[in-house]
């Protein structure tokens, strides 16, 4: 874990690295969070830490319990469920716009990412996986043009990766198969089959975590 540096506001820094060891799961869910111990690790006071974790449990993502201390969530099937639903509506209308008004260098742009994600899933870097993916479907929510979309996309983007990183692994390939799928898609302005593709797509990571869940 990194030392922080000092510049900036401490309480904001520490709660952006918490919340990066959350959401990449390097702090796992359920896992005790020991203030003095992330202090430490953080090279901070306890100060700025109590209060990081308290934002985090206002935002869901660590749970205070009385007399116990601080934990990491765990995402109940329904809230996983909610999330990935919401998550398919708004790639799925992504695609749609995308596919009308992407041009040569969005596409380009795509093509490169697959290609980066592909080279990722060869080597088994999940980390890297994960984060190609993420920027694959933000390209596609860049290219679709609305500033609206894009910011209620960025709102559930982290909880996105939370909820991806587990079966990031499992689906592997298939998943940039399914990338590729969409590239052609937009790339020729066909913006029902995007809109399909990507539904598609959004809908075989939801049946993954839950298939993960429950095995």
């Amino acid at each position: 874990m990194p030392k922080l540096e000092r510049p900036g506001p401490l309480r904001d820094r520490v709660y952006e690295a918490l919340l990066e060891l959350i959401t990449t799961r390097a702090l796992q869910p359920g896992q005790h969070l020991v203030e003095s111990e992330l202090a430490g690790h953080l090279g901070v006071s306890r100060q700025p830490v109590r209060e990081a974790l308290q934002r985090l449990n206002t935002e869901g993502w660590v749970d205070l319990r009385p007399a116990q201390g601080a934990f990491v969530h765990e995402p109940t099937e329904e809230e996983a469920d909610q999330l990935l639903t919401v998550r398919t509506l708004l790639e799925a209308e992504a695609a749609r716009l995308a596919a009308a008004h992407a041009d040569s260098a969005g596409i380009t742009a795509l093509e490169q990412l697959c290609a980066e994600g592909e080279k990722a899933v060869a080597a088994d870097d999940v980390d890297a996986a994960v984060a190609l993916n993420a920027r694959f479907h933000a390209k596609i929510m860049e290219l679709a043009g609305n500033a609206v979309l894009a910011e209620l996309a960025a709102q559930v983007d982290r909880r996105v990766r939370w909820y991806y990183t587990p079966v990031a692994r499992q689906r592997g390939h298939q998943s940039w198969i399914e990338h590729r799928g969409m590239i052609v898609a937009i790339n020729d302005r066909d913006e029902d089959r995007a809109t399909q593709l990507m539904r598609e797509h959004t809908e075989h990571t939801r049946a993954s975590y839950h298939a993960r869940q429950r095995s």
